[in-house]
């Protein structure tokens, strides 16, 4: 008997049926509202839909009755992305699961498993919360297919839904005469115009809360409305969605956290074009954290001005002041899952169907669906991997219920 044959914690069903039962990573909040359904292929294919609601027709007592469509405009396919991640635990912790010298040495070796399948677990989880949240508030990401090439799917959302404030129109603290309470109602008229949806989600972050309340056009509404600047600052989120009219005006300030090693050495004080072993989910505009691994808690930030997918690298405004070393040391980025210039608005239903999905293909040699751990033993040095993997897509069935502005 070796490896991490024979310890009942490490089966695999024992595994999937923990993830099974752990809880929600915090603020998943488009894989909350959304429904998870099976799709026969890697290909997912969607019908998609543009217009407002219809009616039924009269027609004239027997004669026959004129036929609608049940397949929609047309139809959208793309190749399911696929995702995985893995963790490594020794030997020490495999002989401390099988043969624990004390009962406190096998609780700490199970609560090791615990925090590492966790850890996997929601990982995972906020890739898939990564995806519907750039679907609805960007119309479209990118993502790796097989043979490393880059794979980009737009779900059709109009152009006229996707608007980018400019010059004075911007909600910055510079122009201070934009007005986001017209810009809003334009943006409600035309969602009911194109789509015939009125009861929407509105979404933005903390920063763009923060411009709003301070913003005079809607400092005017407060004081000819019921609310006052004491119910602003005690519940803006409420008091903002209810005076704009917009239902729901839900503030999402959850992050997900992007790492890479380095692949090449940096220079402190010269190199600013940083490799890096995958810089497909970097952004312009990121705070990117250099850390030396062989210290605790030694770190230093530089702000991303350029991302290179093809070359595997980022560069930086200014070089980091140490110097770091390839394959040892590692950079980070944390991310907000909907950007500081965005608030969109969209519908969840239309005609009573939800507008969206999240759609898991099958994958592996057994042919499966959704999140699996699975484990494989290492020879030398001697341990276990625990990998956690998992394939599928969101798609939007009603691209022309959702409408973002960029606001400066």
């Amino acid at each position: 008997m070796k490896g991490s044959e024979g310890i009942p914690s490490l089966k695999l069903e024992t595994l999937n049926k923990l993830i099974s039962k752990l809880d929600k990573a915090p603020d998943m909040f488009f894989s909350n509202l959304f429904p998870t359904v099976q799709y026969d292929s890697d290909t997912i294919r969607w019908e998609i839909e543009y217009g407002s609601a219809g009616m039924t027709p009269f027609v004239a007592p027997g004669t026959v009755a004129p036929a609608v469509g049940v397949d929609g405009l047309g139809e959208a396919s793309a190749k399911a992305a696929f995702y995985k991640e893995k963790m490594y635990f020794d030997e020490e912790f495999l002989n401390n699961m099988r043969e624990p010298g004390s009962w406190a040495t096998y609780q700490s070796a199970e609560r090791k498993l615990a925090r590492g399948t966790k850890k996997l677990d929601y990982r995972i989880q906020r890739r898939r919360e990564w995806m519907m949240s750039q679907m609805f508030s960007e119309g479209a990401f990118s993502y790796i297919q097989k043979g490393g090439a880059k794979f980009t799917v737009n779900y059709g959302i109009p152009e006229s839904h996707k608007v980018t404030l400019t010059g004075n129109d911007a909600w910055d603290v510079v122009h201070a005469d934009s007005n986001p309470v017209e810009d809003i109602f334009d943006a409600k008229r035309i969602l009911a115009d194109d789509a015939g949806v009125s009861s929407l989600v509105a979404m933005c972050n903390s920063e763009v809360l923060k411009v709003l309340m301070f913003k005079s056009a809607i400092q005017d509404l407060l004081q000819k409305s019921a609310f006052g600047n004491g119910d602003l600052f005690a519940q803006p989120a409420q008091v903002l969605g209810t005076l704009l009219g917009v239902g729901p005006l839900v503030i999402y300030d959850d992050l997900y956290e992007v790492p890479a090693y380095l692949t090449g050495p940096v220079t402190g004080g010269v190199t600013t074009v940083i490799p890096v072993d995958d810089a497909s989910d970097f952004a312009v505009g990121g705070e990117l954290r250099f850390y030396n691994m062989a210290q605790v808690n030694i770190w230093e930030d530089s702000t991303i001005s350029a991302v290179d997918v093809e070359l595997g690298t980022v560069t930086v405004d200014t070089a980091p002041v140490n110097s770091y070393i390839a394959g040892q040391d590692k950079v980070t980025m944390k991310k907000k899952f909907i950007a500081d210039n965005k608030f969109f608005m969209f519908s969840t239903t239309q005609d009573g169907e939800k507008v969206g999905e999240f759609m898991e293909a099958p994958y592996g040699n057994n042919r499966r669906w959704g999140k699996f751990a699975d484990t494989k033993d290492e020879w030398d040095p001697e341990g276990m991997w625990l990998r956690i993997q998992d394939k599928g897509l969101p798609v939007l069935y009603h691209p022309d219920t959702t409408f973002t502005y960029t606001v400066y």
